[in-house]
C-alpha cells in the first residue's frame, strides 16, 4: 500500500509516523525547507518538499492507494489543489481536520489578515503578530514600529520581514511550542496590547496564546478559521489501518 501525506502540520507528521510502522509506504509532500526538516525526523517515510501545482501533485499521486490532505487548517487554496490532484489521479480524498478550539467570548473576530491590519489601523499600543511570516504582507497600513511578529528562525523569515521594513529589534525568531509562560514573557517584554492569532487548535498552541492574553490584558484578535469539511486524526487513523487489513 501507497499512502502520500500531504503535511507540514503536526498531525502529518504523526500520521506518517503511524502508515510507515504499519508497513506502507509513505510518501510526505511537505511545501517548506522548515516542513522538510522535521519531517525527515521520521523514520520509514518519504520527503518531497517544495511548492507543486495540481499537475505535479496529480504526478506524485499517480499509482497511489490514498491520498491524506494533513495540511494547515488555513492552507485553503493548499486543499482545493490537493483535492483536485486526488480527483485527477482517482485516488481516494481524505482530508485531516483538527479540531476548532473554544474561543474567548471578549476575543475580536476578523475574516482575514488584511481585515485584522484594517481593524488594528484605528487602535493605539504594540502588536504581537503570530500569523506567521507569510502573512506578514497583509499588514501593510500599520505602522512598522507597532508591529512585532513572531517567526520561524529562518532565513526566509528574517527576509520577509526586512522587506516589511520591520525594525530588528521587534523581530522575535523563534521555533516552537511556545508555553503559556513565554507568550507572557513576551508580552510583557514587548509591552504588547494586540496579539493576532489564527485558531490553530491545540498542536498550533492557541490555548496558551489565548490564557496569556487574558491574563495580562493584551486584546486577543482572531482570524477566522476557513468552512471545510474533514475528519478528525483518529477517523483517518482508522481508515488507514482498514486499509492496511484489506490489502
Amino acid at each position: 500500500m501507497r499512502v502520500v501525506i500531504f503535511s507540514g502540520t503536526t498531525e502529518g507528521r504523526q500520521l506518517s509516523a503511524e502508515t510507515a510502522a504499519m508497513g506502507a509506504e509513505t510518501v510526505v509532500c511537505v511545501a517548506t525547507e522548515y516542513g522538510k526538516i522535521m519531517q525527515e525526523h521520521v523514520p520509514g517515510t518519504q520527503t518531497i518538499s517544495g511548492r507543486m501545482d495540481v499537475g505535479e501533485m496529480a504526478k506524485v499521486l499517480m499509482g497511489c492507494n490514498l491520498c491524506i490532505d494533513a495540511t494547515h487548517p488555513y492552507a485553503r487554496e493548499a486543499s482545493q489543489n490537493i483535492r483536485k490532484a486526488a480527483e485527477i489521479a482517482n485516488v481516494p480524498y481524505r482530508r485531516l481536520l483538527r479540531q476548532e478550539s473554544e474561543l474567548p467570548p471578549n476575543c475580536i473576530l476578523v475574516d482575514s489578515t488584511a481585515d485584522a491590519d484594517q481593524f488594528l489601523l484605528d487602535t493605539e499600543g504594540n502588536i504581537l503578530l503570530t500569523t506567521g511570516a507569510k502573512e506578514l504582507g497583509a499588514f501593510s497600513q500599520v505602522e512598522r514600529q507597532r508591529l512585532y511578529p513572531r517567526v520561524l528562525p529562518m532565513q526566509e523569515s528574517l527576509v520577509a520581514c526586512e522587506q516589511m521594513g520591520i525594525p530588528r529589534s521587534n523581530v522575535i525568531a523563534m521555533q516552537g511550542p511556545f508555553s503559556y509562560e513565554l507568550n507572557v514573557a513576551l508580552i510583557h517584554q514587548f509591552s504588547i496590547g494586540w496579539l493576532v492569532t489564527k485558531d490553530g487548535g491545540m498542536a498550533g498552541g492557541f490555548a496558551e496564546k489565548a490564557k496569556a492574553a487574558q491574563e495580562t490584558g493584551a486584546h486577543l484578535v482572531i482570524i477566522r478559521r476557513p468552512k471545510e469539511d474533514g475528519e478528525p486524526y483518529e477517523s483517518i487513523l482508522e481508515f488507514c489501518k482498514e486499509m492496511m487489513g484489506c490489502r
